[in-house]
């Protein structure tokens, strides 16, 4: 009987960290600290939440311990509690996407992906043979900050709102790739096609950031 009251107990606990992904705005906030550490207001500002909405959200997943926080005067940071949480995002996102053909269409809709091969794609493997070579332009079409809290070695930024205004320096011979935050973000698509309108022809990292590092790829941080 106490080996069962136990049982119940660990599961009880296990059942904290999976409840704390249970929000659909828990997980916008998963997403956005997977790119970096965030100060809570702007967690709030990327997310589109009311400060009071996101902090809330946000002590749920500090009990959760899967984010910590630090101080810095009067603001308090925000960040994933370790490389096991992205990574346990990454899967929850892998087995939905391929499990669920609910998540499926909706993630296409997000996209706006009539099909798989709209867009050309450029696998990790291929993108690290290309950075090997030193001949590939790579773009990170991230907000500035989460570039310069972690991004792919050899890459340089260019926030989706700045690309028109430098798609004269991307007329190389160079083949120039996009990436963003993660499978899940539409920044890259967009800037794919944006560059297609100015008659640059640009491929997209077939994921993004997020699995980018959970797959062991290296990071460069800083500007």
């Amino acid at each position: 009987m106490e080996r069962s009251v136990q049982q119940d107990q660990l599961f009880s606990e296990l059942a904290v960290v999976g409840k704390a992904f249970g929000s659909a705005k828990r997980l916008v906030l998963v997403e956005l600290l997977a790119q970096g550490e965030r100060t809570v207001e702007a967690l709030a500002a990327a997310a589109g939440m009311g400060l009071s909405t996101a902090s809330a959200h946000l002590q749920v997943l500090k009990l959760a311990n899967v984010v910590q926080t630090r101080r810095e005067g009067t603001r308090i940071h925000y960040r994933l509690a370790g490389d096991d949480v992205a990574a346990l995002y990454d899967a929850m996102r892998t087995v939905a996407r391929t499990r669920s053909a609910d998540v499926g269409r909706a993630l296409d809709a997000y996209l706006n992906v009539p099909d798989a091969d709209e867009v050309a794609l450029v696998s990790r493997d291929e993108l690290t043979r290309l950075l090997e070579t030193g001949r590939v332009d790579v773009i990170d079409v991230r907000p500035r900050e989460e570039f310069v809290a972690g991004h792919i070695p050899g890459a340089r930024s260019l926030p989706f709102e700045q690309l028109t205004a430098a798609a004269e320096s991307l007329r190389t011979e160079a083949p120039v790739v996009a990436y963003c935050r993660g499978a899940y973000c539409v920044l890259a698509h967009d800037a794919v096609r944006l560059l297609g309108g100015e008659g640059i022809a640009a491929r997209r990292l077939e994921d993004g950031m997020l699995e980018w590092r959970t797959h062991g790829h290296p990071v460069e941080v800083g500007a």
